[in-house]
Order: C-alpha cells, then structure tokens, then sequence
C-alpha cells in the first residue's frame, strides 16, 4: 500500500512539474515577437508588388516595453501600406504609449478597425468557456469601457483612416487601392451593406477589413468580388497544437483557418483570406503555445 502511494506521489508530482514547464514556456513564448512574410497572388500581371504590413491584436498594457519596441521596429518593414485590425489596447492609459510605438509608421498610407477590446477593457473569464461559446457577453456588468472615441482620434492623427463600416481609396506603391469594413461583427457592429458592391475596375486590388473573421462578413466581401481579405481576433488559437493548429477560434470559422493565408470559397466566388496570429494576450490569459504573437509583412504580388 505505502508503495502504490509513494508511485501516485511521484506521478502527480511528475505531472505537476510537466504542468508548470508547459506553462513557463507559455509565458515566454507571449513575448517571442516575429514576423511573418506571405506573398498573395492578388494583382494583374505584369504589376509590381505592394507591400501591405498587416497587424492586430495588439491588446497593449502600459509599459509593455518589448511589444513596443517590437511595434517601432516594423516600419523596418519598409511597407506600403499599414491595416490594423483592432484590439488595439487593454488599458485607456495605453492608448498614448501605442500611438508613440507606432508613429514611425505615421508617414505611411494606413486603416484601421475596432474590435471589442477597444470599445471595453477585457474581463476574467473562464477559458473552457471559449469550447462552447463565440459570442461577447455584453451585458457582463463587470466589464470596464474604455476610452474609445480618443483611441479613434490618436489613431486618425497617425493619418489613417477609420473602416469601421466605411470605405476609402488610397495611393500606395503608384497603385489605387480600395479598401472596406465592417464594425467588429463579434459584437454585432458590423454593417457590411454599408460598404457593398463590385469592385471598382480601376483599382489594382479590393480589400476587405474586419477584426473577427465571421462568415456572413467573409461571404458577403466574397461575393462581391472583394479580392483579399484581411481580419484578426482569432490569436491564431492562442494556445494550438504543437503543429500549431488551433484549437478554438472564438467565432465561427473553422480552426484550420485560425490564422495565416487561405482560399475563401462562397456560392461560387472565392477571394483570398488572411487571419493575423496577432501579437498581444488577455491580461488574464497573458501566454501563447505553438502560436508566436506577430505582425506578418503580405507581399501582394500577380495572380498566375
């Protein structure tokens, strides 16, 4: 008897030291910032590349000095064009140390959109809960508003525009771009038919912007012929598989699509997909596994 006891000490203590190494690995993975570079076959031929720097989630604290540090170096990037796709911050205070860590990128063609951690500051909740749910509690009386309007202000004195169910025309790399987007649909804010409609014949490429990568939002842009689609939220799971699937989304795409680029097929009209792995936590789930935080450089080059 004192045997089999000592043995389910040794494994439960075993098991509890193979627990926190997981865990201690987590965490460091969280800050092990990259970046990641993909080409889409986008454009006309014979067209020179765009360089569009696609970041999200960055879900800033204050005084998150290596994220910052991260976010300043990307304007090593050299890209064309910056699209945010939100959560931008987890703290009001924030809100000025992110615009400072990302006004290299000033000088830049830029959009943006908002995601619900910009609209409220993120609550405990329980993680097993994301298995069965893909939805926002917006009546959670303990959640904390943030300052969202002055987010939107710093963001637009970056020069960039707003796409929060609104569409705009820039110039970046000598070519017309078109860009649309939604409100965050994972709180109901997203109003495509606002921006719906064909493509422009004169744009080099049509591009979709929204924070979570819901299907009624991803069909409809593919139905209009909407060429690439850019959307963030996911964390790319966050804590995936040692083959870095996902395992939950918290939304309704699938996990093999949780981040990087894909095909997106709909009644027949198919468009390009990107889903960032973003490159920022929850406050109360500050850790990543087989899922490095990231921006990812997207190369928009010729179809073939």
């Amino acid at each position: 008897m004192a045997h089999h006891a000592r043995a389910l000490a040794t494994t439960l203590g075993g098991t509890a030291a193979f627990g926190a190494a997981v865990l201690g690995a987590a965490v460091v993975e969280a800050h092990a910032f990259t970046t990641h570079h993909v080409d889409v076959p986008v454009l006309a031929p014979g067209s020179a590349p765009i360089r569009v720097l696609h970041i999200s989630d960055i879900h800033l604290q204050a005084r998150q000095r290596d994220k910052m540090a991260f976010l300043r170096r990307l304007a090593d990037e050299r890209p064309d064009l910056v699209v945010s796709t939100g959560d931008h911050i987890s703290q009001g205070r924030a809100i000025e140390e992110l615009v400072e860590a990302l006004t290299p990128l000033r000088e830049l063609p830029g959009v943006f959109v908002l995601g619900s951690n910009d609209f409220e500051a993120p609550v405990w909740r329980n993680p097993a809960a994301y298995l069965w749910s893909t939805t926002s509690d917006l009546e959670n009386p303990a959640r904390v508003a943030l300052p969202t309007e002055h987010l939107r202000e710093r963001l637009q004195g970056l020069g960039w525009v707003d796409l929060d169910d609104a569409a705009v025309r820039v110039r970046a790399a000598g070519c017309t771009l078109d860009l649309r987007g939604t409100g965050d649909p994972h709180i109901g804010l997203d109003h495509y038919e606002r921006v719906a409609g064909p493509p422009a014949a004169d744009a080099a490429v049509t591009i979709g912007v929204t924070h979570a990568p819901y299907r009624r939002v991803l069909d409809a842009m593919v139905d209009d012929g909407v060429g690439l689609v850019l959307a963030g939220h996911t964390h790319g799971g966050q804590v995936c598989l040692p083959n870095g699937r996902a395992i939950i989304t918290n939304c309704d795409i699938d996990p093999g699509r949780a981040s990087g680029l894909h095909r997106w097929a709909h009644a027949g009209h198919e468009g390009w997909l990107h889903v960032s792995n973003g490159m920022g936590t929850s406050p109360f789930a500050p850790y990543r596994l087989f899922c490095r935080p990231s921006a990812t450089l997207l190369r928009l080059v010729p179809a073939s």
